[in-house]
């Protein structure tokens, strides 16, 4: 089975620390983000393994090369091309089969297995979803269908539905962990994207023409690994996150 883990981001959030590292190698509980990552994909069966390089991608490619010389390498040293364009970038590396896309950034307690049995045969992407609290939303219909975004400090709305009322929709957190279908090129071909584009944005203009799910995961314990702050509270997570 294929995954592609998102490592390629400036880590802006994590200075000083990234500004002699990337962020995938930051290191949580005496191992770097990424090899927490790679561990729980292993162990899900995820043998086919993609990881995107920018920022020190020298660092990331003796890493890997020393401990993981199977994973495969997205090289986007020339620029940075946000999450959308880091898999239309990756197509020869993952085209041909539904693939796991993770942020390196992203711990849980999240059973991959289980997600892997939620996919719709007819879903574009599978979008794994949770009730957390933050300010930005994305907007489902009862079948789960996306529809929409919102952020609810601003009271903005995105959606390719102009009559979308957000109080209608089931409002739910993205995780960083999608699913997408073996479609998801010939979606990028049909909808024109740029080399360079953010997938939500992707999704959010393709979810009127394309069935994009959301799974919200029972029990799902989740923490995003991007400020300082975290750092600490991370450790303490992974201890508890079984």
């Amino acid at each position: 089975m294929r995954a592609m883990i998102f490592a390629a981001g400036l880590g802006t959030r994590l200075k000083p620390l990234t500004d002699t590292m990337p962020k995938a190698l930051v290191p949580v509980g005496g191992k770097p983000l990424l090899e927490h990552v790679i561990g729980k994909l292993q162990a899900a069966g995820y043998t086919d393994l993609v990881v995107n390089v920018h920022h020190f991608p020298e660092q990331m490619k003796a890493y890997l090369a020393q401990h993981h010389p199977d994973v495969r390498i997205s090289d986007e040293s020339a620029s940075l091309l946000e999450t959308g364009g880091a898999v239309k970038h990756a197509r020869p590396l993952l085209e041909g089969e539904p693939f796991l896309v993770h942020n390196v950034d992203i711990l849980s307690n999240l059973d991959l297995a289980w997600l892997r049995g939620q996919v719709r045969p007819d879903s574009l992407a599978t979008l794994l979803v949770s009730e957390r609290e933050t300010r930005r939303y994305l907007l489902f219909d009862e079948h789960m269908r996306l529809k929409g975004w919102t952020d609810i400090g601003t009271g903005e709305v995105r959606s390719p539905y102009p009559d979308l009322d957000p109080a209608r929709c089931r409002r739910y957190a993205f995780s960083g962990i999608h699913v997408m279908g073996v479609g998801i090129f010939d979606a990028f071909d049909a909808l024109g994207v740029p080399e360079r584009f953010p997938i939500m944005d992707f999704y959010l203009a393709a979810c009127a023409r394309y069935s994009i799910i959301g799974i919200p995961a029972p029990g799902l314990k989740l923490l995003d690994v991007g400020k300082l702050d975290t750092l600490a509270a991370a450790e303490a997570f992974l201890e508890t996150a079984d």
